[in-house]
C-alpha cells in the first residue's frame, strides 16, 4: 500500500499540532508539508526531531511544491472554506474537523467532492464518545418535546461554539 502523503491546515494550532504528531507517528502516513496564517518559518521540525518539512502561509503553493493525497484541516470556518476549495480543485482530498460550517457551506463541499472526483470528509468531532452521542440524540429526539443542549469547552477554543452541540 502506497504511503500517503499528509498537508496538515492550521498546523501551529492546538490541534493542528496533534493532528501533526499523529501523522509522524503512521507507518503509512507522510507529513508533507504544513499550512498556518502563523507560520513561523518557511518549515517545521517534526515532533521526532528527525527532519523538517515545509511550513508556510501560502497553501496554494504547498499544494504544488508538496503534491499531498490528502490536507487535513483544523482551523476556523472562514479559513477552512478557501482552503477546501484550494485543496478540491487541485484534486487534493480533504479531511476537516473544523466546525461553523453552513448548511450552503456543506452542500459546496458535496459539490467540489464530485465535481474534482475527491473525498470530503467534514467531521465537527473526533471523540467517539461525542460522535457517539451526536449519533444517539439524533435516535432519543424524535421522542422528546423540548431539550436543552449546553455545550461547554476551554476558554482557548477559537471556534466557539464548536458545532458539536
Amino acid at each position: 500500500m502506497p504511503i500517503i502523503k499528509v498537508l496538515v491546515h492550521g498546523a501551529a494550532g492546538r490541534v493542528g499540532q496533534e493532528v501533526v504528531k499523529a501523522v509522524c507517528r503512521e507507518t503509512d502516513m507522510e507529513l508533507v508539508g504544513a499550512v498556518d496564517i502563523k507560520a513561523p518559518g518557511e518549515t517545521l521540525i517534526l515532533p521526532d526531531s528527525s527532519s523538517t518539512v515545509p511550513f508556510s502561509t501560502d497553501l496554494n503553493s504547498l499544494i504544488t511544491t508538496c503534491e499531498p493525497d490528502v490536507m487535513v484541516d483544523f482551523t476556523i470556518a472562514k479559513a477552512s472554506m478557501p482552503a477546501v476549495r484550494t485543496a478540491a480543485k487541485a484534486g487534493v482530498n480533504v479531511v476537516t474537523g473544523t466546525t461553523g460550517f453552513s448548511p450552503a457551506e456543506l452542500d459546496e463541499m458535496k459539490k467540489l467532492a464530485g465535481a474534482n472526483e475527491i473525498g470530503i470528509v467534514a467531521a465537527p468531532n473526533f471523540a467517539l464518545g461525542a460522535v457517539l452521542m451526536m449519533h444517539l440524540a439524533q435516535i432519543a429526539g424524535k421522542f422528546m418535546d423540548h431539550a436543552e443542549i449546553i455545550e461547554l469547552h476551554h476558554d482557548k477554543k477559537l471556534d466557539a461554539p464548536s458545532g458539536t452541540s
